[in-house]
């Protein structure tokens, strides 16, 4: 792997962040709320139940977020004085991490050596976690016009590495990488519910508003002396023989992790109210099907 050119001294690049404004560019769009929040920071004698604990949400949120996502080995840590890491939630240390690439799982190619910002938390006496030649896999975007070094998604995106951890990651990174992902939803867009023929008989179609307009539709059928069924279409075709999405896959965690719990109030298009009331039954329905998105850390915010 190609070397960085002429790489400053590690600790004279530490010392030179603020008057360069160099902070600003590593961790631009900081909120202090997610490092005290999340307590998911490496710590000594806790990586791996730390990386175990995360959801499927959770490294799905971190990917989502990525423009990298690498793993590495920890080689320096350098703690930021106070008023380089202004608003720092008690009990956290604002560190500048130098680590050596070991691969990129997704992501433009990297250098031998990467840098970044994070926090973590302190041990009970203060200190910070011995993190020298830790594994670590890494959510991050680049910093525009600096080479090798990058800003992580939020302050906790680095995580312990294991090789299950990975694993996941991988499974996650190729659906967001395939020709067509499912799409991110915005919103629910319109509800109609259909009533048929016979009693008990009808089906409930459901309209998302999604980014950059990629059609996603659900369907809920009744019919009479049978449970209900329900799917999802990601076509202009509504399709009744859909079905739903397995658990811990990117549709999945599109529809679970996004789309509001009940009905939103003006979604319905059906007339009556027999029919308003039908439609919040089946979407309800859905969501009880999807179950809970269930996270550990706080959602990333995907904004640059």
């Amino acid at each position: 792997m190609p070397r960085l050119s002429r790489i400053r001294p590690f600790r004279a690049f530490a010392a030179r962040l603020v008057p360069l404004g160099i902070v600003a560019a590593f961790w631009s769009g900081f909120v202090p709320d997610i490092a005290l929040a999340q307590q998911s920071a490496i710590r000594s004698g806790a990586d791996s139940a730390a990386s175990h604990a995360l959801t499927y949400a959770d490294l799905a949120d971190l990917a989502d977020a990525s423009e990298l996502v690498l793993r590495a080995q920890v080689r320096k840590v350098t703690r930021l004085k106070p008023e380089q890491a202004p608003n720092l939630p008690a009990g956290m240390a604002r560190v500048l991490i130098e680590a050596r690439t070991q691969t990129v799982l997704s992501g433009p190619a990297q250098g031998e050596t990467v840098r970044y910002l994070a926090d973590v938390a302190l041990d009970p006496r203060g200190k910070l976690p011995k993190l020298g030649k830790a594994v670590v896999l890494v959510f991050a975007r680049t910093v525009p016009g600096r080479p090798g070094e990058l800003r992580l998604v939020d302050s906790g995106a680095q995580i312990a590495w294991s090789g299950e951890t990975e694993m996941r990651t991988r499974a996650i990174l190729t659906e967001l990488l395939s020709p067509d992902p499912a799409p991110r939803i915005l919103a629910v867009r319109e509800i109609l519910f259909v009533p048929g023929n016979l009693v008990g008989e009808g089906e409930t179609q459901v309209f998302l508003q999604t980014e950059g307009n990629a059609p996603v539709s659900l369907s809920v059928v009744r019919r009479p002396g049978l449970p209900k069924t329900w799917g999802i279409s990601l076509s202009e075709i509504v399709d009744q023989t859909a079905r739903p999405p397995a658990r811990d896959t990117l549709t999945w965690y599109r529809l679970a992790c996004s789309l509001p719990r009940t009905m939103p109030a003006g979604a319905s298009l059906s007339g009556s109210a027999a029919s308003v009331r039908a439609a919040a039954e089946d979407y309800a329905f859905v969501m009880r099907e999807l179950g809970e998105c269930t996270r550990s850390r706080p959602p990333v915010e995907r904004s640059r």
